[in-house]
């Protein structure tokens, strides 16, 4: 009964009941990532779209699925000719907000000075 009334009206968190029914009725799953997002692909259109595996986060998509997304690539990762980069990281969503946020040196919430300025910057001051 909870995840009903989520899907009727939490259309922050996975996915609503309408979506539900529009996949079923004209999606094809294209594949899964690392993170329980779930990739669908329409069957006569070609549209593509992703039902979240919790809150409906744009960051929480990691870089080769963001590229199919997209359209930058007609190769899902979930297919054998995908090929992830030497130089790719791994995968971090959007950190804003919380303990792990970064916070440079100077911030009110780091608790340290800021680095005083070099000889690159001239303060302005009204004369």
């Amino acid at each position: 009964m909870k995840q009903f009334i989520f899907e009727l009206f939490g259309w922050w968190n996975r996915q609503t009941l309408s979506t539900r029914i529009f996949t079923a009725l004209r999606g094809i799953k294209v594949g899964e990532d690392e993170f329980g997002n779930v990739y669908y692909k329409g069957k006569k259109d070609g549209r593509r779209w992703v039902i979240y595996n919790g809150p409906a986060e744009a960051s929480a998509i990691p870089p080769g699925w963001h590229g199919w997304m997209h359209y930058r690539t007609d190769v899902a990762p979930s297919e054998a000719e995908y090929k992830r980069h030497d130089w790719e990281k791994a995968h971090l969503p959007n950190l804003t907000g919380t303990a792990a946020a970064y916070r440079p040196d100077g911030s009110i919430l780091t608790g340290t000075e800021r680095p005083r300025v070099t000889g690159d910057y001239d303060a302005w001051s009204p004369e």
